[in-house]
């Protein structure tokens, strides 16, 4: 009864991005640029976080 590598890259992957979906939402960015921030990263979750830690609202709070 091996752990699969792929099933914790998965698991911190999806915390990372829930992270992030939380993050863009108690920013203090426009209601559109937290829809498309949203929307990226459930659409592209690995890629979309990429973007979002780079280019992604800063003013948090």
């Amino acid at each position: 009864m091996g752990i699969e590598i792929g099933g914790i890259l998965g698991l911190i992957l999806l915390i990372l991005v829930v992270w992030a979906i939380v993050q863009t939402i108690q920013s203090r960015a426009g209601t559109g640029a937290k829809v498309l921030w949203i929307v990226l990263l459930l659409l592209l979750p690995f890629i979309g976080l990429i973007l979002w830690l780079l280019l992604g609202p800063r003013a948090r709070r």
